[in-house]
């Protein structure tokens, strides 16, 4: 088997480095030097360079002037992204424009789909459910009501939420199915509260109350949700890798510089170990989202579905850039924290991808059920 990237992933990995070559981590803004959100919208200027690079359009069939790539190439420009932190939904608009191109009405959507790869609209997802524990799909209820859908319920930590022009809101029907609607922002019927991630972004409570939404802006068809949100977990563990990928490079070139009794830290078997065991981290990590990334549109059958591989992904993802960024500051000492220093920076944003993540205890618990319904041969 041939488990090397396509010229076409590559293509997109190479141009995607072009676009975030100029993107200074130094410069993004610090939650250790803010109460409040770090910024009031995206980067827009890196957004439009990402529209202009066709970046935005990936998933996108070419009659909708997108590039018709898959989920591997994807997560191969998310990993860029990640290395220099770029303020971006990336990876929340591209997702959802794919879902509505894949289980949408095409002829309703279509000009939709184009201004969001041409980066002139911009989409999120409401992923995180009422309490960000609980399944997204449980916090919000639809209705069909004639001609519209009515959505009543709370979405938490809705990324990019005052900057999105649409959120994708997952909702469960009184016959248990779940639909997914594209809510515009400042909807009758909606409300946002401010929060702040972590890493210092604003994020959004969705309220919706008495929301309606027109049918031809919900999506019921079977498995859409939960196909968008395997994406949107497979994503993740991608930005997860890119982040640790950077932040151990961050920590060689450190622990080969700083020196102790007249000797770099890094010659130092205590050091060198701690370092490996992140590596073997890393590749563990990458080898699991790729399984992921490729389940996702392969349509292979496997012992396991789908969602299996990304609960095996997600497990590697949320343990893994943690141990990373601990492992790192622990060999910066007191650099780490320093504000002009961007490790600091790296561990606000991996700390927050790790909580998007959710713990490694649930997706083992997770794994655990589909090996009890489908055992294996």
């Amino acid at each position: 088997m041939d488990f090397t990237f396509s010229e076409e992933q590559q293509a997109a990995a190479e141009a995607a480095r072009g676009v975030f070559a100029d993107v200074a981590p130094d410069a993004v803004p610090s939650p250790a030097l803010s109460s409040g959100p770090v910024a009031d919208d995206l980067d827009r200027a890196l957004w439009a360079r990402l529209a202009d690079a066709d970046l935005l359009s990936l998933l996108l069939a070419p009659e909708h002037d997108g590039a018709g790539l898959d989920t591997v190439a994807l997560c191969l420009v998310l990993r860029e992204s990640a290395r220099v932190l770029a303020r971006v939904p990336l990876l929340e608009s591209t997702a959802a424009a794919a879902a509505v191109q894949r289980y949408g009405d095409p002829r309703t959507h279509s000009a939709l789909l184009a201004r969001a790869g041409r980066g002139e609209s911009v989409l999120t997802v409401a992923a995180h459910g009422r309490t960000g524990h609980d399944p997204a799909e449980r916090a919000v209820t639809a209705r069909r009501d004639g001609d519209t859908w009515v959505l009543d319920g709370t979405q938490t930590a809705v990324p990019w939420a005052y900057e999105a022009d649409l959120t994708l809101v997952p909702a469960h029907t009184g016959d248990d199915r779940s639909v997914l609607a594209l809510v515009p922002r400042g909807h009758p019927g909606t409300g946002l509260a401010e929060q702040v991630s972590t890493s210092g972004e604003r994020l959004g409570e969705l309220r919706l109350d008495g929301a309606r939404i027109l049918a031809r802006e919900v999506i019921d068809a079977a498995g859409a949700w939960e196909w968008l949100r395997d994406l949107l977990a497979t994503g993740t563990c991608a930005l997860a890798l890119g982040l640790g990928e950077r932040v151990l490079a961050m920590t060689g070139e450190y622990a080969g510089k700083r020196e102790q009794f007249g000797h770099p830290i890094a010659t130092f078997q205590a050091v060198a170990v701690q370092a490996a065991d992140r590596y073997i981290d890393l590749r563990a990590m990458a080898a699991t989202l790729w399984q992921a990334a490729w389940r996702i549109d392969a349509g292979v059958t496997g012992a396991l579905p789908v969602s299996g591989d990304v609960a095996v992904a997600k497990i590697w993802a949320s343990e893994g850039v943690r141990r990373v960024v601990q492992t790192a500051q622990h060999l910066h000492g007191g650099f780490g924290a320093d504000v002009e220093y961007p490790l600091h920076r790296y561990h606000a944003w991996a700390k927050q991808l790790e909580l998007s993540l959710g713990p490694a205890a649930a997706h083992e618990e997770t794994l655990g059920d589909l090996l009890a319904a489908h055992p294996l041969a």
